[in-house]
């Protein structure tokens, strides 16, 4: 390793390394305890640290598994000296390969630095997140059509699919929030370094600029989920006002109903009383005479009392349906 490190720029990738080996790996080019317990732990706060004769750079990838609805991050370190840099992560990772055939393809173009491959990775986790953002776009544009124009049986599918959609924007947001202050944080330390030393103004120069176009992607995906959260939100809230007004049309119905069996029970309950009377073996007055006066007058009376409870169940009904 001592040879190959003379031979100028290098780039040592680490996957899982162990307790011995991170001691070993330390010991060689001076990383500072706070660095390894960092690293050996794995911390998940994305940051970036200034050390003597180092940088340390956190930036968490994820593992891009559209089978699953849940995101998993993956964290990486990268260790940035004037000789080389030094990256570590606990899951295999393809940006590492795709960083490797970048460098392939533009060596005859640039200036290679261990800045540079920092600035290379980090890029490549950005693009990483594309397709998760083109899929919620996808997602939500489809929830949006959808939602207005759903059958009954398809009414708790939505409900779980905009569920799904949400929290897959909540851990995309939470997970590149953060990456903005540490591209930040990294182009305040080259622009000091520009303005100790003048004449390195090429290099920091140019991955300034390249880590302010990292900086531009990760805010325009940010701006991208919080445009589809709102539609996502909107989405959600159509959705129970179409619930809601399902359930007073069925409540209406309901209410139509019993209205029409109490106006129904009203008409037929002095008729009930009439029959009954008449059918009891209990002495009824004009019941010897052998004229019908009695029997107009009782039917007559029960007749008004059905006009006068008509009447009153008829303008009960009309106060229930205002």
């Amino acid at each position: 390793m001592a040879e190959l490190l003379k031979q100028g720029i290098f780039w040592l990738d680490v996957l899982a390394p162990t307790e011995t080996e991170m001691r070993i790996l330390s010991s060689i080019f001076r990383i500072h305890p706070l660095t390894m317990e960092d690293i050996e732990t794995e911390e998940s706060r994305e940051k970036c640290e200034l050390f003597k004769n180092y940088y340390f750079v956190s930036f968490r990838s994820h593992d891009n598994n559209f089978n699953t609805p849940d995101v998993e991050p993956i964290n990486m370190y990268n260790v940035v000296m004037r000789e080389g840099i030094l990256t570590f992560h606990f899951q295999p990772t393809p940006h590492q390969h795709n960083v490797r055939k970048r460098i392939q393809y533009l060596k005859d173009f640039i200036t290679l630095t261990p800045d540079w491959i920092n600035y290379a990775i980090m890029d490549d986790v950005t693009d990483y997140f594309a397709p998760l953002i083109q899929k919620v776009e996808f997602e939500s544009d489809a929830i949006d059509q959808l939602v207005m124009v759903l059958k009954k049986s398809e009414q708790q599918d939505m409900l779980v699919r905009i569920g799904l959609c949400r929290k897959l924007v909540m851990t995309l947001l939470k997970m590149l929030g953060t990456k903005v202050d540490v591209i930040k944080g990294l182009i305040k330390r080259f622009e000091d370094k520009l303005l100790v030393n003048e004449s390195d103004k090429c290099g920091p120069g140019d991955v300034t600029l390249y880590l302010g176009d990292i900086q531009d992607h990760i805010i325009t995906m940010l701006q991208n989920l919080n445009h589809y959260e709102n539609m996502l939100s909107r989405a959600h809230s159509n959705y129970l006002a179409q619930i809601s007004i399902e359930i007073t049309q069925l409540s209406n119905t309901t209410n139509d109903f019993l209205n029409r069996m109490t106006v129904f029970a009203t008409i037929l309950l002095p008729m009930n009383v009439i029959t009954g009377l008449f059918g009891m073996n209990v002495h009824v007055p004009g019941q010897e005479d052998n004229h019908l006066a009695w029997f107009l007058g009782i039917v007559g009376s029960f007749g008004i009392i059905l006009i006068i409870g008509t009447f009153f169940a008829r303008k009960l009904v009309m106060k229930m349906d205002q």
